[in-house]
């Protein structure tokens, strides 16, 4: 199973008059050693010069800047890590293009935003801004903006920018924790495994990623487990202050954590603190596929109070013999397992015949692969979304693949 999303257009890398030759990429590289000291200067510089000359794209973005200034500076180092790889560049760039689309960004704001950034590049690399430097970050940026809009603009004849998402429950589940159930319309393409971005009306162009806690069902409805985090805008609103009747907005589905369908292998699934909401609907899944894989369910947090959905998930392996749960917690003394993810997923096995799906705090994803991979688990049957901002971390290739390639948003 998986979304095969948007075809991919064909590169305008290789149909550009004078695409970009060996000598224009050296020339982008080296740049980067005079600019990456300087970029958060030059973020902040080039959306200063962005919204002074074309003040009606202010609107595109959040009140607070810091993170789409983060993004920006992502953004770049991409381009300038896949400028020799001109199909995972065309794979980036159009991701990035069918993404901007919840943005509200339209074709005619490219040229804006390409001009203010040759300009900023001018500037901040100095000395070292020569014409056939500036030709050769010309026609990079113009591939990569044309690969965006060609992307947007097949992506706008298949779906819509975002869906309309009504709160239709909502309760609180303790420790900072709320299910939140939404009724999207239209009918939201959701795949198990995959996740959402959720902009709320409290925190306009304020997009924060949730992964939905159930399989597809009937009534179209999607629950999510937020925690608020310390200072997370969206969170805290999330958590706080909707209610039913409220108005959410999703993003288009996005993520490779899905079944294969070519796979029967066992699974081995770990889900680190609410990372458990993707592991359940990926469970939900199977049960509804009437496969009977058997799957082996290890959940983790750091104390027993942050162990949440422990209960559920016992009552379902009830329900199915096929099902296996253990938990552990890492910072509390408890009868039963003791100690990180890691290191009990360690203490059972072997995996190296399973599939493996890991969702949870990016330290345990990191630690959790590094175990798996040590004893003998193959990195293609490893999987697990972005470590950071999905768009701009997730794979460029649809492949069940613990290797990241970075995308941005």
């Amino acid at each position: 199973m998986g979304d095969r999303g948007p075809t991919v257009p064909e590169s305008p890398f290789a149909a550009l008059p004078g695409a970009l030759e060996p000598e224009d990429v050296a020339l982008i590289r080296t740049s980067l050693s005079v600019l990456e000291p300087q970029a958060a200067e030059m973020a902040v510089y080039f959306y200063a010069i962005l919204f002074m000359r074309y003040p009606e794209v202010r609107d595109l973005f959040p009140p607070e800047m810091d993170v789409q200034r983060d993004r920006l500076l992502r953004a770049l180092l991409r381009i300038v890590d896949l400028v020799d790889h001109p199909d995972h560049l065309v794979q980036f760039c159009s991701r990035l293009g069918r993404d901007h689309r919840k943005f509200g960004t339209l074709n005619a704001h490219y040229g804006a935003v390409g001009e203010c950034l040759l300009d900023s590049l001018a500037r901040f690399a100095g000395p070292a801004w020569s014409p056939a430097l500036a030709s050769a970050w010309e026609r990079a940026y113009t591939a990569a903006s044309r690969t965006m809009m060609l992307a947007a603009d097949d992506d706008a004849r298949l779906r819509p920018a975002v869906w309309n998402a009504q709160v239709v429950g909502h309760r609180q589940l303790g420790h900072g924790l709320a299910e939140i159930t939404v009724l999207p319309a239209p009918e939201y393409p959701y795949i198990a495994g995959q996740y959402a971005s959720v902009e709320t009306p409290w925190w306009p162009k304020e997009w924060r990623n949730y992964s939905p806690a159930n399989a597809p069902r009937p009534d179209s409805t999607l629950t999510f487990h937020v925690r608020a985090v310390p200072g997370g805008r969206v969170s805290n609103a999330l958590v706080h202050q909707a209610r039913p009747g409220d108005l959410l907005h999703l993003g288009p589905p996005e993520g490779h954590m899905t079944l294969s369908a070519d796979s029967r292998r066992d699974l081995l699934c770990v889900a680190g603190g609410t990372g458990l909401a993707p592991i359940k609907a990926l469970i939900e899944q199977i049960a509804a596929d009437h496969t009977e894989r058997r799957v082996d369910l290890f959940v983790g947090a750091r104390t027993a109070q942050e162990l949440y959905g422990l209960d559920h998930m016992l009552r379902m392996s009830q329900r199915h013999h096929w099902l296996s749960v253990r938990a552990a917690v890492s910072h509390e003394r408890i009868p039963g397992t003791e100690g990180n993810l890691p290191e009990v997923i360690s203490q059972f096995g072997p995996w190296d015949r399973h599939d493996v799906f890991l969702s949870g705090p990016p330290g345990m994803i990191t630690a959790a692969t590094a175990v798996l991979l040590g004893r003998g688990a193959p990195p293609s049957r490893i999987h697990h979304d972005p470590l950071d901002v999905p768009v701009l971390s997730a794979p460029l290739q649809r492949t069940h693949t613990s290797e990241e390639v970075t995308d941005l948003p």
